[in-house]
């Protein structure tokens, strides 16, 4: 574990690492908890087409990226509640409209290539730049900050949407800040994780955590641990086997689940119910 410190680049994945380990379970939670665990990949498919517009216009690719996908959550949530279209074919149209849209506009800037995309795809430890961590930090502490802030009332919503309404929550607005917080993770996590695996990071900690706890906050705090060990237990393996970091935090996410699946039952046993935030 030293000797990879020794490189900056290195240094500069782990970092990001970390961050993406707590933002992802932070707002999966919720996603979880509302039944949207496919949201993420959806939006990771928007992102797809704002960094391919981002080499179009040589703009920097994560500040297209996050526009294009919060413009694609918002689109989404709206197409949802005010549609007769279900969640499941609107995100299905964010699936197919995201990744045509990626393919043709890399394929028309100039020196474009699909093999340009691999390490957004992907996820790739030596791309991560110092900019990329300022970015990436500044748009975790947005998610965590939003979490933390309007906690209560996501928990609510994600219960039950009638009883928000009747109690007065501004449900809408709810509903469009959970969409637009996916989106902002999607980007932080597209560069260690790469947006075709994104979603897995927002879902599979959570999924892992609940095998133990019962309460929200309990699941949340768990599943950003699980989060954190993930990424820097993946990354870590990427470097040595010199494979891309995206598939490695996802098997070491989904090992961790396989084996919370057999310790899960006694630990739920033993401890009590946790009351709601």
């Amino acid at each position: 574990m030293i000797d990879l410190l020794q490189f900056d680049f290195m240094q500069r994945a782990l970092i990001a690492a970390l961050l993406v380990g707590l933002a992802a379970p932070a707002i999966g939670t919720f996603i979880v908890q509302r039944r949207l665990a496919l949201l993420g990949d959806g939006i990771g498919h928007v992102a797809l087409t704002g960094v391919a517009l981002g080499f179009l216009t040589g703009t920097a690719p994560v500040l297209t990226a996050v526009a294009v996908s919060v413009l694609g959550a918002v689109a989404i949530e709206l197409v949802h509640a005010r549609g007769r279209t279900s969640g499941d074919v609107a995100l299905a149209l964010l699936f197919y409209g995201g990744i045509a849209g990626g393919v043709l506009l890399i394929s028309l800037a100039p020196g474009g290539s699909n093999a340009t995309l691999m390490s957004y795809l992907f996820g790739s430890i030596s791309s991560v730049s110092t900019q990329d961590v300022w970015v990436i930090g500044l748009l975790a502490a947005a998610v965590l900050g939003m979490v933390a802030f309007f906690g209560r009332e996501l928990y609510v919503l994600c219960q039950d949407e009638e009883v928000a309404r009747a109690s007065g929550l501004p449900v809408r607005f709810l509903s469009l800040l959970i969409a637009v917080t996916a989106a902002l993770t999607v980007v932080i996590a597209m560069r260690v994780v790469g947006l075709l695996l994104v979603s897995a990071l927002m879902v599979v900690p959570v999924a892992t955590s609940q095998q133990f706890t019962r309460g929200f906050r309990s699941t949340m705090a768990l599943s950003m641990l699980f989060g954190m060990i993930s990424t820097v237990g993946g990354l870590t393996s990427s470097f040595y086997i010199e494979v891309p970091p995206g598939a490695i935090i996802v098997i070491v996410a989904l090992a961790g689940f396989v084996l919370a699946l057999g310790l899960g039952r006694f630990v739920r046993r033993s401890r009590p119910q946790e009351s709601s935030p």
